[in-house]
């Protein structure tokens, strides 16, 4: 899942704080649909979870052993760098 570059920074992005589609779709400028469709992998896979906040949805890590992951996918990707 860290091998698409969108998907990861969601993760990277979402190791911060929860955010919503729109939020996460302006942060990573793409757009909200093509944000969806990563969220909704993501979610399948079951490294982020959502929670409904009247019409928003808010999406987080699972869990800390994601956030630890994501960390080390990243520092290890910058190591290669």
């Amino acid at each position: 899942m860290l091998g698409d570059p969108t998907r990861t920074r969601i993760l990277q992005a979402l190791s911060i704080d929860e955010l919503c589609v729109t939020d996460l779709a302006s942060l990573l400028e793409i757009s909200p649909s093509a944000t969806s469709h990563q969220l909704r992998l993501l979610r399948d896979r079951r490294l982020v979870s959502a929670r409904r906040e009247g019409k928003r949805t808010y999406y987080q890590l699972q869990d800390e052993h994601i956030r630890t992951l994501v960390d080390m996918g990243v520092s290890h990707a910058l190591e290669e760098s």
